[in-house]
């Protein structure tokens, strides 16, 4: 399995933030918000948490101390985080890798 370099990599388990990440309400998983957010909750642009299901800075799963910390030293293309490790639309693998997984279906 081709690991994505923003991978969590957790335990060895491979990237299972996805599967963590839920919507701002805290009901659903992150992309499938049905409150009143999800209008917004549901699309993404721009840079995006490593397991890119939550905007940069919103992270909310175990890794959301390390993701929404204010970036130093060199950026990405975009600006949003650190050099190799943009994931945006600029990034060379900016969407799903064809290989990844989107776990942010699966319930845990």
């Amino acid at each position: 399995m081709v690991v994505p370099t923003t991978c969590c990599g957790r335990d060895g388990q491979g990237c299972i933030c996805a599967s963590e990440a839920k919507c701002s309400c805290g009901s659903h998983s992150a992309l499938h918000c049905t409150c009143d957010k999800a209008a917004t909750e549901n699309t993404i642009s721009g840079a995006r948490c490593s397991c890119r299901a939550r905007a940069q800075g919103q992270c909310n799963c175990h890794r959301a101390a390390t993701e929404n910390k204010t970036i130093t030293g060199d950026a990405c293309a975009c600006g949003q985080r650190q050099a190799g490790a943009c994931t945006c639309e600029k990034a060379v693998d900016g969407g799903l890798l064809p290989t990844e997984t989107d776990f942010t279906t699966v319930k845990a």
